[in-house]
């Protein structure tokens, strides 16, 4: 696949002719204090001269002494509100002169473009389309907005304090599941970004941009930078056995432990990237047409196991225990792969602080049978 270098001009470019082929452009934007996805019109409208600052229950934002245009982390916003948003009207049921007329919600028509993802969001969606997509009843809401999406991805070339995607094998180099990838280069003489083709939709697009081939120097540069980044990672997780460790920890002491610290808000699985828990709910109006709409859920809600008059996990303890066993253990088994990719959104929003990487330490530490 095709490799150019392109200036800021370039980049301008790229967005312009996604722009003009009909996407909506989604991509990183300062909001509301954050850096966070949303609708970008031009390069203009990204996080340029932006950073941010992550540690557990901590999130801030800051100007950086130079105009990197994507020198900062994940917000808490990730992809999958937009392939499976928060809120989705499924049927609807409306009286008709023969009876009642049943009208299944066509597939939303939006043709997304991403703009700014990281290699964990990436690793996110490849985890989501195994849920929605290679099961028999695949979902048609999200396999149009999959199908008919392009997606820029970026290297990371800064680590944040929460981020532990290397440990995961997640990141922060993008692999798959761009079109292109983008990897920023500042020096003092240059402001360059090494794009790279990932798909023939890909190199088609870059083809139409001005820029000079990449060399060996420049593949070399991109090397180094997420290497380094690799190396800053602000947390990690100790992996070995994981899967394993979720059995033999099933009755440790470790989650009444958490249990005491944990409010059951929820803020991390809806911040989470791989997470796909639902709900259905039915409304009717007073001219008795009724709706069925899906809407996000979590394991932390008391509601979510509610059973014959009881919650099947009334504890905060079985709770948070049910999503991290989950997460890292029967994901393996139900989808062949780990359902965390390391990005770390849980231990920043988490208003208590509480760190899934110490807990699994804990653990670990905990279970004999694993070194």
């Amino acid at each position: 696949m095709a490799t150019k270098v392109l200036g800021p001009s370039g980049l301008r470019s790229l967005i312009d002719l996604l722009h003009a082929g009909g996407y909506t452009v989604i991509g990183p934007t300062v909001a509301d204090g954050t850096i966070v996805y949303g609708s970008i019109a031009s390069i203009d409208d990204l996080p340029i001269g932006w950073t941010d600052t992550q540690e557990a229950g901590s999130y801030g934002i800051e100007r950086r002494e130079d105009d990197s245009f994507f020198a900062y982390n994940v917000g808490p916003r990730s992809l999958r509100h937009y392939l499976f948003p928060p809120r989705q009207t499924l049927l609807t049921i409306e009286h008709a002169e023969t009876g009642l007329r049943f009208c299944q919600e066509p597939p939303d028509n939006i043709r997304y473009a991403f703009v700014g993802v990281r290699a964990c969001e990436l690793a996110a969606v490849a985890i989501q389309d195994a849920v929605f997509l290679d099961s028999p009843h695949a979902d048609p809401n999200y396999a149009r907005a999959r199908e008919h999406s392009f997606t820029i991805g970026v290297n990371c070339a800064v680590a944040g304090g929460t981020c532990f995607c290397a440990s995961m094998g997640k990141g922060p180099s993008c692999t798959a599941g761009y079109d292109l990838v983008v990897t920023e280069v500042i020096e003092e003489s240059h402001h360059e970004f090494v794009v790279e083709a990932g798909t023939e939709d890909g190199a088609d697009l870059l083809g139409r941009v001005e820029g000079r081939q990449a060399t060996d120097q420049d593949a070399g540069v991109v090397d180094a930078i997420v290497k380094e980044t690799a190396r800053n990672m602000g947390r990690a997780m100790p992996t070995h056995g994981l899967r394993d460790l979720m059995v033999e920890g099933f009755d440790s002491p470790t989650w009444d432990s958490v249990a005491q610290r944990c409010l059951s808000c929820t803020s991390c699985t809806l911040v989470c990237p791989t997470c796909f828990c639902s709900t259905m709910s039915d409304t009717t109006d007073l001219v008795g047409t009724a709706r069925r709409e899906r809407t996000w859920d979590s394991c932390f809600s008391l509601e979510f196991t509610y059973l014959h008059g009881h919650s099947v996990r009334s504890s905060t303890g079985a709770r948070y225990r049910q999503w991290i066993t989950h997460k890292l253990g029967w994901w393996h088994d139900q989808f062949g792969i780990s359902g965390c990719v390391g990005c770390g959104r849980c231990i920043t929003w988490c208003p208590v602080g509480i760190d899934i990487t110490e807990e699994v330490a804990k653990l670990a530490g905990r279970a004999e049978a694993i070194a």
